[in-house]
């Protein structure tokens, strides 16, 4: 069953202010997440003309992350074939991402993003359809909340009290009680993320495990937005851009000399695993490469 939930996370920051500590978050934590073993690998970054969003960048990376995968999902797939491959189209305020794993084919995991000025009051933003709405759950993110889970620590955690926080260079915190009714500058991220894993027997925990996930990765990853303001503040797009892509060359020299094994693709990650036609784990035979194309799910943008 297709599962739909909308992320709202609001920011004490300007639509301007937050394209630039996106940037510098994503890179910053991929660096200090990519070891000998695991990380991320950036395959393509290009520029692109997209009629349904606009102009930006469209980027696929590889995430190898084995050691933070949950061990019930091991039981189905080959832990060195655990590999996310995405795809993203970057069109700011406007972004979208599709989620492809070789080991579970029919897998749907896309992530649609629209940014507003506003403090996450807007309704529909997305334009979804009565049906898609009626099976919509809206969750609001306090990047204040000190409440962890488990995936909370897998995908990392930022000890910062915002309650006592206070940037030095913009004076903006402490973030208190009702902070988001109350800031200026503002804006809200509002993620949409469906997921639909057509699996019997562990389907529906799969896409529960999904949602978890990115939940803990919206929290974590916004929290490091705003903890790290005083580092990124005042920075440029242009600078961060030629950043990027100088981050992008070297990690990838770096791979191909250490790390070959994350450039194999998907034709050598769908070798080690293999799905039935009824969604069953079938570990006697192949994945062909024409049946293990990248499902996107497609969203009506207005």
């Amino acid at each position: 069953m297709v599962q739909i939930k909308e992320f709202r996370i609001v920011m004490p920051m300007s639509l301007e202010e937050y394209e630039i500590a996106q940037m510098y978050m994503v890179m910053k934590m991929e660096q200090e997440n990519t070891t000998n073993t695991e990380g991320v690998e950036v395959l393509e970054s290009r520029p692109i003309a997209d009629n349904a969003i606009g102009n930006g960048y469209h980027t696929s990376k590889l995430y190898r992350f084995q050691s933070k995968i949950p061990s019930w999902i091991t039981a189905f797939a080959p832990l060195d074939a655990l590999v996310l491959q995405e795809e993203a189209w970057n069109a700011y305020p406007r972004c979208k991402s599709g989620f492809f794993c070789p080991c579970f084919k029919k897998l749907v995991l896309t992530v649609d993003t629209i940014h507003k000025a506003d403090n996450g009051r807007s309704e529909n933003v997305h334009g979804l359809s009565k049906e898609q709405l009626a099976s919509r759950e809206v969750e609001i993110i306090d990047i204040v909340s000190s409440a962890r889970d488990l995936w909370s620590y897998v995908v990392g955690c930022c000890d910062v009290d915002f309650s006592k926080f206070r940037s030095k260079k913009t004076g903006r915190g402490p973030l208190l009680e009702g902070w988001r009714e109350q800031c200026y500058p503002v804006m809200t991220a509002y993620k949409l993320v469906t997921v639909d894993a057509p699996y019997w027997g562990f389907g529906k925990k799969l896409e529960q495990t999904l949602i978890a996930g990115e939940r803990a990765l919206f929290l974590e990853t916004h929290r490091s937005c705003f903890a790290w303001i005083d580092e990124w503040f005042g920075m440029k797009l242009e600078q961060l851009q030629e950043l990027e892509q100088q981050n992008y060359s070297m990690s990838n020299k770096e791979h191909e000399r250490d790390r070959p094994s994350l450039r194999e693709g998907k034709e050598g990650l769908e070798r080690r695993c293999s799905l039935d036609s009824e969604g069953s784990l079938n570990q006697n035979s192949q994945l062909k490469t024409k049946d293990c194309g990248f499902a996107l799910a497609t969203t009506d943008y207005r």
